[in-house]
C-alpha cells in the first residue's frame, strides 16, 4: 500500500513485541483460539482501475449510470463478468422502480457456514446528473476488489461470504429493500452482519463509522486506531443508504462513509486535514463526480478497511 501503513503490520508488530517482553507468551498463544487469517492489502491501483471502467461506461452512456439507464446495466454486467471469472456464483435480481427495470447483483463465495452469512454491499447506481464515481463507484469498486482478493487468496472463511451491488438506491433504496423483503425469515436470521459502503473516497474526506452494531463498529474503529486515524460516528447518511432495510429486518449492520454535502468543520480539518468550511464532497450528485473527484488516501484506507472487516467478521 503506497499511501497508508497497513494496520495488519502494526498489529503484527505489537504482538511480536509482547511476546518478547512477556514470559510464557508463546504458551499462552498456543492455547488461545485461532485467529482468522489476516486480510490482504487491497491494491489502490486495482480499485482505481474499476473506477476508470465505471467512468468509461458512464461516458459512453449519456454521462451517467442511473437506475433504468443503459449505463447502469453495463456497470452491472462488467462487475458480474469479473466475479464469474473469479469463481463466484452470481445471481441478478430484477425489480421495477419508477417505471423502469432495475437490477441487483448478488455474488456468493463457495464454502463457509451457510447459517452464518457475512455480507458486504454497496449501491451501484448513480444519479442521472453525473457518473457517480464517488457516489457510489467508490464503495462499489472497493467491495469488488475485496471480493476479487478473496478469490486470489482462495480464502476459506468459517462463515459464508456474500457480496452485493444494489440498484435504484438513489430513488429510495429500492434494490436493497426488494432483496430484504424477499428473504424468508430464516434466511434473514442467517445473516450475521451486513456491511455497507456508500461514498468512501470523498475529495475533502472525513472518516465516519456507522454505530448501529457495537461489534461491527468496534472492528472498524480498531482498524483506524491502528493507523492513527481518528473516526467519528456517521450521522449524515444515517438511515439513508442500503443498510437501512437490513437494520429494519433485525440484521446487525455497519459501514463506512467519508462525507457528502455537509461542511467540514475546523475541528475536523485539524484532525483529518483538508479544507474547513467546504463540503466533504462538493460534487455530490453533480456532473463533476468523476474520477477526478476522489481522494486517494481515503479510498486506499477505506478499501483496506473493507477487507479487514470482511476477514475479521467471517473468520
Amino acid at each position: 500500500m503506497k499511501l497508508s501503513v497497513s494496520a495488519r503490520a502494526v498489529a503484527a508488530g505489537a504482538v511480536a513485541t509482547a511476546m518478547l517482553l512477556t514470559g510464557g507468551a508463546v504458551a499462552d498463544a498456543a492455547s488461545a483460539p485461532p485467529r482468522p487469517a489476516a486480510a490482504p492489502d487491497i491494491p489502490l491501483a486495482g480499485v482505481k482501475a474499476h473506477l476508470s471502467q465505471l467512468q468509461s461506461i458512464a461516458t459512453a452512456n449519456g454521462g451517467n449510470r442511473a437506475h433504468g439507464r443503459p449505463g447502469y446495466k453495463a456497470s452491472l454486467d462488467h462487475i458480474k463478468a469479473k466475479l464469474d471469472a473469479a469463481g463466484y456464483t452470481t445471481a441478478v435480481q430484477q425489480f421495477t422502480a419508477s417505471g423502469r427495470t432495475g437490477y441487483n447483483l448478488i455474488a456468493d463465495w463457495p464454502g463457509g457456514d451457510a447459517n452464518q452469512v457475512v455480507m458486504a454491499g454497496s449501491h451501484l447506481d448513480s444519479v442521472s446528473s453525473g457518473p457517480g464515481i464517488n457516489d457510489n463507484g467508490s464503495g462499489s469498486a472497493a467491495v469488488l476488489e475485496t471480493a476479487l482478493a478473496v478469490s486470489r487468496a482462495q480464502y476459506k472463511p468459517a462463515k459464508h461470504l456474500r457480496f452485493a451491488w444494489w440498484g435504484a438506491e438513489e430513488v429510495g433504496l429500492v434494490g436493497s429493500r426488494h432483496y430484504v423483503s424477499r428473504l424468508a425469515t430464516g434466511d434473514r436470521s442467517r445473516i450475521s452482519a451486513y456491511l455497507n459502503f456508500d461514498m468512501i473516497g470523498s475529495p475533502n474526506p472525513g472518516y465516519f463509522v456507522y454505530d448501529d452494531d457495537p461489534a461491527i463498529e468496534k472492528t472498524f474503529k480498531e482498524y483506524f486506531a491502528a493507523l492513527g486515524v481518528p473516526t467519528e460516528i456517521e450521522t449524515e447518511g444515517d438511515g439513508r443508504s442500503d443498510h437501512a432495510p437490513f437494520k429494519s429486518a433485525g440484521v446487525p449492520v455497519g459501514g463506512l462513509f467519508t462525507g457528502a454535502s455537509r461542511t467540514k468543520t475546523a475541528a475536523q480539518a485539524a484532525k483529518w486535514g483538508g479544507t474547513a468550511g467546504r463540503a466533504f464532497d462538493r460534487c455530490y450528485h453533480s456532473s463533476c463526480d468523476t474520477t477526478a473527484n476522489i481522494d486517494d488516501t481515503a479510498l486506499d484506507r477505506n478499501s483496506d478497511a473493507v477487507a479487514h472487516a470482511v476477514w475479521e467478521l467471517s473468520g
